[in-house]
Parts: C-alpha cells; sequence; structure tokens
C-alpha cells in the first residue's frame, strides 16, 4: 500500500470508529435516564473484542499470517516474563506500586464500557493477570494515542476523588503532600503510568451496536494524568484478578467467566464476558487457589489419544519461592509448560510424526518444534491431547488448539518450554471454545466445552 493510499484508509478507519462511538454515546445517553442504576448488579454480559479480528479498531488487514505469528510469540514471551515476577512479588508489595509490566502486543481482548456522566465511551484489555482499572484522564501531562475520547473527570458529575485516609488508598511514595489518593505504576522497562485514585460510575454495553446492560456505582479506578512509555494499548486495563481492594471482580461477587472461540478467525463475533452473581457456573470442576493475585490450578497429568505420559507428580507443583505452579491467563496466547512435562509431550508428538511429517527450523524461536505442510489438512487424525486436572476437570487440546499455522506452509507446536520446576501457563488458545468461569467464594474453576454462540 503507498502512502498516500494508507493515509486514505486511515482517515476512513477514523471517521468509522468516530461513527461507533458516536453511536455508543448516543444510545446510552438515550437511555441512561430510564435505566435503573445498581450498586452491585447480580449479571453483567459483554462482548469480548478480539484485539485481531474486524470488530477491533486495531485489526489490520495488511498483516501476513507469519507478522501475527511474530506479534504472538513475543508477547507471550513478554507475558511469561511478567507473570514469573508477579507470581515471585512479595506478597505484602501492593498491585498499584509493581514493578513488573503485562505485554498486549498479541492476542488481547477488549471490553467496551463507558464512564461517568455523561457517559464517555472507553476500550480497555481485560486481563487477568493484574487487579487495577486503569484508563487515561485528562488533563494530560503525558498521554499515548487512543482512538476513544480521552476521560475528563472534571465534567463528570459522578466522579470523586478518594482521599488520603480513604481504606482503598495507597499512598503514592513520590508525592511529597497527600491531598488526594493517588496511584503510581512503574514497569520493569521504564514505562510508568501516575495519576489518581478516583470513584466513578461504569455503563456496560451486552452488544456491538450500544445496548447498555446496567450501570455499576462507585467503582474505584485508576485516572493516569502521566502515561509514559506505553504503546499499543486502548484506552488502559481492566484487571480482573482476585484483589479485594481494586477489583471490578471483587467488587461484584467475586465470579465471572469468559467464553472464547477461534483466536484465528478474524470473522468470530461471539466470545463473551460475564461478571457477577449470576455467573454461568457450570461444566467440571477443578480447585482454584489465588497466590500472589494469580490465579492457580492444580495440573495432575498430560495425556495423548488414551497414552498418559510418563510426567513426575512433583513437576507442576509450586513451591515455597513462588516457582512452579500452574496459573491460567488470558493475556498469554500459548502454553508455556514446565521442562519436564514439555519434554515428555514434545517425545510423545515427535513420536507420532516421525516418517509422516517434515520438521522445519522456525524463523522465530529454536525453542518451537515445527513442520512443514498445513495443520487442517496434514494433522487430520492427530490425537487429542488433554490436560488433566484436579477434581476430574480435563482441558481438551485437538490440533487446532495444539498447533498454529505459522506460514503458508508451515506450522508449529503451540505450546513453549519452561525451565525445570519453573512456572506453567495455560494460555488463550488452549481455552478456545470453552466457557471458562472463575468462582472465587467456593475456591473452583470450571470448564464447559462449548460454541459461544450459544451464549449470545
Amino acid at each position: 500500500m503507498d502512502e498516500a493510499s494508507a493515509l486514505t484508509h486511515h482517515k476512513l478507519f477514523l471517521l468509522l470508529l468516530t461513527g461507533i462511538l458516536v453511536s455508543s454515546l448516543n444510545a446510552l445517553s438515550s437511555t441512561i435516564s430510564t435505566a435503573t442504576t445498581l450498586t452491585k448488579p447480580t449479571r453483567l454480559v459483554m462482548k469480548l473484542i478480539h484485539s485481531d479480528s474486524i470488530l477491533s479498531p486495531y485489526y489490520n488487514s495488511n498483516f501476513t499470517i507469519s507478522e501475527h505469528v511474530r506479534r504472538a510469540i513475543k508477547s507471550s514471551m513478554d507475558r511469561y516474563t511478567y507473570l514469573k515476577a508477579r507470581a515471585k512479588l512479595s506478597s505484602t508489595m501492593d498491585e498499584v506500586r509493581g514493578h513488573v509490566k503485562p505485554d498486549y502486543g498479541g492476542v488481547s481482548f477488549l471490553v467496551n464500557f463507558s464512564i461517568g456522566q455523561p457517559p464517555i465511551p472507553q476500550l480497555v484489555v481485560m486481563d487477568t493477570g493484574s487487579n487495577l482499572l486503569w484508563i487515561q484522564c485528562l488533563p494530560c501531562i503525558t498521554c499515548f494515542d487512543q482512538l476513544s475520547p480521552i476521560f475528563d473527570p472534571s465534567k463528570s458529575t459522578t466522579y470523586t476523588n478518594l482521599s488520603c485516609n480513604s481504606s482503598y488508598c495507597v499512598f503514592d511514595p513520590f508525592s511529597e503532600n497527600c491531598e488526594t489518593c493517588s496511584y503510581y505504576l512503574k514497569y520493569d522497562d521504564g514505562s510508568t503510568t501516575r495519576g489518581d485514585l478516583g470513584m466513578e460510575e461504569l455503563s456496560f454495553m451486552k452488544t456491538f451496536e450500544g445496548t447498555m446492560t446496567s450501570t455499576v456505582s462507585n467503582t474505584v479506578f485508576g485516572c493516569g494524568h502521566k502515561n509514559d512509555g506505553f504503546n499499543g494499548l486502548a484506552s488502559g486495563v481492566l484487571g480482573l484478578g482476585p484483589n479485594k481492594k481494586f477489583s471490578l471482580m471483587s467488587h461484584l461477587g467475586s465470579k465471572f467467566s469468559y467464553c472464547i472461540g477461534s483466536i484465528t478467525d478474524p470473522h468470530y463475533e461471539h466470545n463473551q464476558f460475564i461478571i457477577g452473581d449470576g455467573t454461568k457456573i457450570e461444566g467440571d470442576a477443578t480447585p482454584l487457589e489465588v497466590y500472589n493475585n494469580l490465579y492457580y490450578i492444580t495440573l495432575q497429568g498430560i495425556s495423548v489419544g488414551e497414552k498418559l505420559l510418563e510426567i513426575n507428580s512433583d513437576t507442576f507443583k509450586r513451591v515455597p519461592t513462588g516457582d512452579g505452579g500452574v496459573v491460567i491467563d488470558t493475556g498469554t496466547t500459548d502454553i508455556y509448560l514446565e521442562r519436564g512435562g514439555y519434554n515428555s509431550l514434545i517425545e510423545e508428538v515427535q513420536s507420532l510424526a516421525s516418517g509422516l511429517l517434515e520438521k522445519v527450523s522456525n524463523m522465530f524461536d529454536d525453542n518451537r518444534l515445527c513442520y512443514k505442510g498445513t495443520v487442517s489438512q496434514d494433522l487430520i487424525g492427530f490425537p487429542i491431547v488433554t490436560f488433566r486436572f484436579d477434581g476430574g476437570a480435563d482441558l481438551v487440546l485437538d490440533a487446532k488448539a495444539m498447533f498454529e499455522q505459522n506460514g503458508e506452509a508451515e506450522f508449529c507446536m503451540a505450546v513453549m518450554p519452561a525451565g525445570h520446576r519453573d512456572l506453567t501457563v495455560i494460555g488463550i488458545r488452549a481455552q478456545q471454545y470453552y466457557n471458562v468461569a472463575y468462582d472465587l467464594p467456593d475456591k473452583k474453576l470450571y470448564f464447559q466445552r462449548m460454541d459461544c454462540e450459544v451464549l449470545d
């Protein structure tokens, strides 16, 4: 695409996005007077927007398969580093002064909502690995580019700054005089976000056309006035971690679920997120443990077809230092598997492929097991891989969940090796076509295999 065509494409895209945001705002404004304001709604249902789908304002139709894979690999590696660092944080270190950065350059899911009165549309990244909801706010000392309007708290009739003696307030160590509660996040790459902790009214959408489900009052969030070093984010981050002070999830009853369909089909539009006591809690359950604000589950074994792999029973256990264990995460694309478990799995896969598939080197990562061909044609009949969790819950991976197309004639196993007794992460690729429900009061996680379209 030449420079003139690219400029024209960008202008048309901005006009389209502006129309969508204005339409959403008008829909909200027309219904806000008749909507019932709920401090704690029993159920919020929202569409999730895949960052690489045609519904996303960041969709780029010119990206090749290889470019998508390259971005996803880098993002997953950065995300894995982030999760390992979070797992080892002192339990006394609060999230709003953490020093690790989640990366959102690869596969991510966006939530559309509006904030304040009058309601201002926002688009934020859903993240089960962090707790605080934060967005950019005016006045901006430093702000990164975003396509939705930047929120101005001074023009909202429902905004309230938190005082320094609020139970939610964590004192900013760089603030000499505390007049209002502030937050400060400094990340490992030097990026920072700083601003005020406030309370505001959030209005969530169920459909892309702007239909409002309900309004949540008195939501704690970070209003960022100085945001340095960020790139590729929407308006901010919606943290769904279990922190009782900051997490929206905790405010609404500590239950939520999401259903993710195909992450490679840009036209798939049925991804869905539900939060509140009315969350869909069905399927096979496994114990859920919270440690350092991450969600841990117990992986007992892995089978390929009918064969249970020989893996030491201590392989996936977490040790007191925070190393090891198994985290389920929405921000990681692929699976990161502890070295012992990975070696057993890759040996079985290579044994099954021997003489049938031709191995090739991966241009992005030497650790990836890759073959010549296509997943849809060359892996017909490949046995399913089952991750078996405590309590009897299974996560079943077919060929499309176990492998990803890396180019026109190359595919790779979507499982990466972690270190010995290192953290294992179950990424979003393995969770495709499952409704995954988190029930913190009962300390359980549920897997239910389904096409997300049935939830619409």
